[in-house]
């Protein structure tokens, strides 16, 4: 199977969205026809899907204009429409606002998240990693972006061609992985695009900025954000639109799939997803209780195996394609291991119909020095 191609950018916001638009327009271009298809089947037309990309704008300039600037870039290197590159950006709320409009089809991101910290596992250093759940067709359409700044630590992230930011690592140590989250709070009120508050996560050179954004950035819907740092530290962030609880390690591990754990946050809202995800319900149990067995060896190799569990196929952690409630294709598109001190990411697409790994890194030759 094709592995995630890597693009690597440099120089200002606008600069590197050009470069990027010109090298992955072809999966930009698979990736807007796949969400406005969608949107269209629908009954949604495009200037209705583009104005609700467009209202999204004026709360993404007020967060970080160099963000705007930077799709527009994509845009235009990409040659296609700004407003097609923030709705990649806000697909998850475009989509639900679509939803919310009589849209048939319901989707949902899956995903399982693990942090097993230095102190539980085998070499001492962090491990943070992910299944990432979606629409199998996504596997044409991830890239992986390293991108050199001088004005924040590089990055490597992997995300939907178009996309700022998914799920990744930076130089400082940060790594950031996300789940889907669904409450009676959701979308009252819009706020900014959650793929944009992982890259505000993955530019900063301390945690605690990391933290402060995953944790205070007003959301249009509920999301689970883990965020991690190489020496040590991890927290899982279940939040609601306007207010975040933590979930915090146990025994050295996080493990999060997608319904509420904190008990502080099931005592002031409503779970509205486990109804859509009732596998959940276990995925978290059986990742933990697999890594649970192999206390005081735990590696990538472990995390790997646990992540590759298929308890309950097609309904399980490792998800080979099967149809969803909506009536789309769905599957563990890929599956991310990460290694924040080493600046390694390696990625598996289709993870349960492949098992080979491409290993991506933020400085080539600094993980096998590490090593």
């Amino acid at each position: 199977m094709e592995p995630f191609p890597l693009i690597e950018l440099r120089g200002d916001a606008q600069t590197r969205g050009r470069h990027y638009g010109q090298q992955a327009s072809q999966r930009i271009r698979r990736s807007i026809e796949h969400y406005s298809a969608q949107l269209t089947a629908g009954g949604h037309g495009a200037a209705t899907i583009r104005g609700w990309a467009r209202d999204f704008v004026p709360r993404i300039e007020a967060f970080d204009p160099a963000y705007v600037a930077e799709m527009r870039g994509i845009a235009a290197g990409a040659n296609v429409e700004f407003e097609d590159i923030v709705l990649i950006n806000a697909r998850t709320e475009v989509l639900q606002l679509g939803k919310r409009a009589r849209l048939a089809a319901e989707d949902h991101d899956g995903c399982t998240g693990v942090v097993v910290l230095p102190s539980a596992s085998r070499s001492g250093e962090l491990i943070h990693a992910q299944n990432w759940d979606w629409k199998s067709e996504c596997a044409e359409t991830g890239v992986v972006l390293r991108i050199r700044r001088d004005d924040a630590p590089d990055i490597l992230t992997f995300v939907e061609a178009g996309g700022l930011a998914r799920a990744g690592l930076n130089a400082a140590g940060i790594a950031v992985t996300a789940n889907y989250l669904e409450s009676d709070r959701d979308y009252r009120e819009l706020g900014v695009p959650l793929a944009l508050i992982r890259r505000k996560v993955l530019e900063q050179e301390h945690v605690a900025q990391a933290f402060h954004a995953a944790y205070t950035t007003r959301k249009s819907a509920s999301n689970n954000i883990i965020v991690s740092h190489a020496g040590g530290i991890a927290i899982d962030f279940e939040c609601a639109p306007d207010e975040s609880f933590q979930v915090l390690p146990t025994d050295g591990l996080i493990v999060h799939a997608n319904h509420w754990q904190s008990p502080v946050a099931l005592a002031k809202l409503r779970d509205t997803g486990i109804a859509n995800t009732p596998d959940s319900l276990y995925r978290d149990l059986r990742v933990r209780a697999l890594l649970e067995k192999r206390r005081g060896a735990l590696d990538v190799e472990a995390v790997r195996d646990a992540l590759f569990d298929d308890y309950q196929s097609p309904w399980s952690v490792c998800r080979p394609p099967r149809v969803n409630s909506g009536g789309n294709l769905s599957a563990t598109v890929a599956m991310l291991l990460m290694q924040p001190a080493r600046g390694v990411l390696d990625v598996a697409p289709l993870p349960a119909l492949n098992r080979v790994f491409t290993r991506y890194e933020l400085t080539p030759g600094a993980a096998t020095r590490a090593a």
